[in-house]
């Protein structure tokens, strides 16, 4: 049986159960070209191998470990295959990458390089690339959360962003600041003056044609981005800041601004957890890590305490 025909089954089952698999079935497909098709009982382990190592080791390894493990499980029951190819040992992978914070002054330069994607065959990619980063860092939501929104989710008069079905299934509400409002009305203005689909349901940052974007593509233009902007691999990181990091980003500024502001940040981070879509407040708190200007601002915050602690002595 062709890997592409047990692909689409094992997906189509798993599905049916209320399971999105969205990135298992990029990866699975993925898999399917990289080995042309083939037959699933005739790939062995040094096909198996190549595809879990990608261009490198990385990270990356698990999480295509996992998603041929759970195909090859369902070949297995269904006789599709006898054995399955995977490694029994698993090699030692690079420590896992730590989040960059960048700067204001980054993130300005991050938006001004975006220029270097025009291009005369797709007007809109420069601008459309530059609105999604404005999104991330001015809403914090996930790269794919807001590769899946639809014009219909962007209410500009209410200045309200609904994101559905996230990765924890929930539907949420994230309001925007009337200069990013501002920004995203510019961008429904230039894809509304362009014949690419305008309904309520069609995809809110999309290709010249109207497609939805790809995670992958996206990722690769980051960095073309990056390096124009002129933002260097930090020292003692073995790869270079993602698009995903503004996310980060955007957590640890606001929480910045709250410690300057003299606000509560104890009592406020519950209402960052809901708004960055976490089920916990704990994976909210790994989002903050300590920069010098976070601890400046927390050692301030516990200066201006203890101060008060001894004038009440």
């Amino acid at each position: 049986m062709k890997a592409l025909d047990v692909v689409d089954a094992y997906l189509a089952s798993r599905r049916a159960l209320g399971v999105r698999l969205e990135r298992t079935g990029r990866l699975l497909h993925q898999f399917v070209r990289e080995i042309g098709n083939a037959p699933l009982a005739d790939v062995g382990p040094e096909t198996v191998d190549r595809f879990l190592r990608g261009r490198a080791l990385s990270s990356s390894w698990t999480s295509r470990y996992h998603a041929l493990a759970g195909l090859y499980r369902f070949a297995g029951t269904r006789g599709y295959v006898a054995t399955s190819p995977l490694p029994t040992d698993r090699p030692k992978l690079p420590p896992q990458q730590s989040p960059y914070i960048y700067s204001t002054e980054e993130v300005q330069r991050l938006l001004d390089a975006t220029a270097v994607l025009y291009s005369r065959r797709s007007t809109l990619r420069a601008t459309t690339y530059r609105t999604l980063l404005l999104l991330l860092y001015g809403t914090g939501m996930r790269v794919s959360e807001a590769l899946g929104l639809q014009l219909g989710d962007v209410d500009l008069r209410q200045r309200i962003v609904t994101v559905r079905n996230t990765k924890f299934y929930k539907t949420r509400l994230v309001p925007v600041g009337p200069r990013l409002r501002e920004e995203l009305a510019a961008h429904v203005d230039r894809r509304c003056s362009l014949p690419v689909p305008a309904s309520e349901a069609s995809a809110f940052l999309s290709s010249r044609k109207g497609a939805r974007l790809f995670y992958e593509d996206l990722s690769a233009m980051f960095q073309r981005v990056r390096r124009a902007a002129g933002i260097a691999c930090p020292a003692g990181e073995l790869r270079p800041p993602r698009l995903h990091d503004l996310r980060h980003t955007a957590a640890v500024h606001r929480v910045e601004a709250w410690y300057r502001d003299g606000k509560d940040v104890q009592r406020l981070l519950p209402q960052l957890a809901i708004y960055l879509g976490h089920v916990s407040i704990g994976s909210t708190q790994r989002y903050l890590q300590m920069t010098p200007q976070l601890l400046q601002q927390a050692s301030r915050r516990f200066a201006i305490y203890a101060q008060q602690e001894v004038d009440h002595d």
